[in-house]
């Protein structure tokens, strides 16, 4: 019977054909319908389920390169943690959440023109078993729910050995930041949209702005058929209406109102060039270049350079190549921001394509952004560092995949005042010939570089070299010692951001906080996460030395009471943050109590179902 069905639905679909060719648009609509009505009563494939098999890339984590404790590695297999709710190391987590770093002196200006469509800030991609027709994506979230705003899935088979020469990436559903009404644990399994293509590469990105705490992901679910289904194949052909004549009343209509339009361009183009400039200033890329192909008037005015001061490309990473990059190549002599951030992976960008726009745009280049672009190599970093001579803003965040000699290419960037290595390969040799040469640096991130052997060393040498440094992240660096945090704090007396976070080596008997507290007055963010000496003593010093601070996270300590809290609290009249989960004299009572004497600070105590 089934055989009968399939054989009858293909004669109706090429009668459908024919009938096209010379029937009007409504009469081909209603035939459409029908046959996708006689599809749904054919069989189907049978759907299979399967966990993520392997993490290939992601844009940050909260956990250590060296460990498995809120790592995105924790997002393989079966959950670990689903059903229960709450706060546990073997889910994965982001590093950032709320608006909290939005505020922070060392966040970079958005770039304008930014699609408003583009909400994402994190990403994670995901390898699957089995290639399937994707009819079901499940994200099992067991704390704070809601900061997914994207789900993609990608045609490549990453554990094929003939990749696909034209790499393709289908949305397979998006929406607008949002937080769930409650913390606790769900499966969200949103409406997906029906593609035509196998899939085992599925992307998730995030927005976590508007959650009140971390994020936590505990497993990813893939259901999928491995047969296209049948009513996929009929859509391809029949869903593209352009495909289809217009009936004569149709073209009657469109002749006469081209007709009318022929006319010139009324008394647009008597407008001041300038006022011209600033209407199109208002589009996004995408938008301005299909303007450019109206008419000469608007395609001058599109082409323009001075459109494109500030560019960012990030939101069309699924999109970027080396024929895009050339294309923009001309437009972008005067570009001074540019961000390639997320964009060229897996080919779709080569050194060759990027050293060549760079030489040929990066002469007034102020601001650089490139996290995670793998495809930058040693001799990329060289390109820019002889093509960008004014180059300032540097980001480099997650190259992970960057061979620990490139960076000494940076050294040559003497005008930098931000860097951001965040999960990368440097080596302390390459680190200490930067801060010799960048004595100008202002902003500085070395989150998570686990090459560096002796942070004691480069504390020392930011002391003595850059000493207009404003911010300094250090989250999980290995072997700073008070030697380190005592020198950090006499030469940069400017900083007004300190990352400890996760640096055990530090202990608050040797007086290093207490040294903080008073060398630091301008401190408006201190991590010491997961610190378990931190004392009263400690929070007192910052009370009493530190008026300006802001964000303050004391997660896991054990010997800080009520008492010193209440003691900041009043010190402290600009506080907005203050993060005291796992700290064990601080129970929800006190945080509740506080959060009522003081509600304008987020005092944050995460739990464990």
């Amino acid at each position: 019977m089934f055989p009968m069905l399939t054989l009858l639905s293909m004669f109706y679909y090429i009668c459908l054909r024919r009938r096209s060719r010379s029937g009007t648009r409504s009469e081909v609509l209603n035939s459409r319908r029908a046959i996708e009505a006689n599809q749904r009563t054919l069989p189907l494939s049978v759907e299979v389920e399967q966990y993520a098999k392997e993490v290939l890339d992601f844009s940050s984590h909260y956990g250590s390169e060296n460990s498995m404790s809120y790592t995105m590695w924790n997002l393989a297999g079966v959950p670990n943690v689903f059903p229960s709710s709450g706060d546990f190391t073997q889910t994965a987590v982001f590093r950032v959440y709320g608006a909290w770093w939005e505020q922070c002196a060392s966040t970079p200006q958005p770039f304008r023109r930014t699609a408003p469509s583009f909400h994402s800030q994190d990403y994670i991609e995901l390898a699957f078993e089995e290639p399937v027709y994707p009819t079901a994506v499940e994200v099992l979230e067991t704390y704070h729910p809601g900061a997914i705003v994207q789900i993609l899935a990608c045609s490549l088979n990453p554990f094929s050995q003939n990749p696909p020469a034209d790499v393709r990436w289908e949305v397979l559903w998006a929406g607008d930041p949002s937080k769930a009404l409650t913390p606790q644990a769900r499966q969200f399994s949103p409406s997906i949209k029906q593609i035509n293509f196998a899939t085992n590469l599925i992307r998730l990105e995030v927005n976590s702005s508007l959650l009140e705490y971390y994020t936590e992901l505990d497993a990813v679910i893939l259901r999928g058929v491995k047969q296209r289904p049948i009513l996929s194949l009929y859509k391809m052909p029949m869903i593209d209406i352009c495909d289809l004549s217009d009936s004569e009343e149709e073209r009657e209509v469109a002749e006469a109102s081209n007709a009318k339009s022929s006319t010139g361009n009324g008394y647009f183009d008597k407008l001041p060039y300038e006022l011209i400039q600033l209407i199109v200033s208002h589009l996004t890329l995408p938008d301005l270049c299909r303007l450019a192909q109206s008419c000469k008037l608007l395609q001058q005015h599109c082409c323009d350079p001075l459109q494109y001061i500030q560019l960012s490309l990030q939101p069309y990473w699924a999109h970027l190549t080396d024929a895009s990059l050339g294309h923009l190549q001309n437009r972008c002599t005067l570009i001074q921001r540019f961000s390639l951030s997320w964009t060229g992976n897996r080919g779709a960008v080569t050194a060759t394509g990027f050293c060549s726009f760079v030489k040929a745009c990066g002469a007034g280049l102020v601001c650089l952004e490139l996290a995670c672009c793998h495809f930058l190599t040693e001799g990329c970093l060289e390109v820019i560092a002889q093509s960008c001579p004014a180059l300032q803003e540097l980001n480099l965040s997650s190259c992970d995949r960057l061979h620990p000699q490139a960076f000494g290419h940076i050294a040559q960037m003497k005008a930098l005042r931000r860097l951001v290595l965040y999960r990368t390969k440097i080596e302390q040799t390459a680190l200490l010939s930067i801060l010799t040469f960048c004595t100008q640096l202002q902003h500085l991130n070395l989150g998570s570089c686990v090459m560096i052997e002796d942070y004691d060393v480069v504390a020392s040498m930011l002391g003595v070299r850059c000493r207009l440094l404003r911010s300094l992240d250090l989250w999980r660096c290995r072997n700073l010692t008070e030697r380190g945090v005592t020198e950090l704090a006499a030469g940069c007396r400017l900083l007004e951001e300190l990352d400890l976070g996760w640096c055990s080596t530090l202990q608050s008997s040797s007086g290093c906080f207490l040294q903080l507290a008073r060398g630091l007055p301008r401190l408006r963010k201190l991590f010491l996460t997961a610190n378990r000496t931190v004392c009263d003593s400690d929070i007192e010093e910052l009370a009493a030395h530190c008026p300006a601070l802001q964000h303050l996270d004391i997660l896991g300590t054990r010997m800080v009471s009520a008492v010193s809290l209440r003691k900041l609290l009043r010190s402290c009249s600009k506080l907005l943050l203050l993060d005291v989960s796992f700290c064990s004299q601080i129970d929800a009572r006190t945080v509740q109590e506080l959060s009522a004497l003081f509600p304008a600070v987020a005092i944050k105590k995460s739990f464990t179902q």
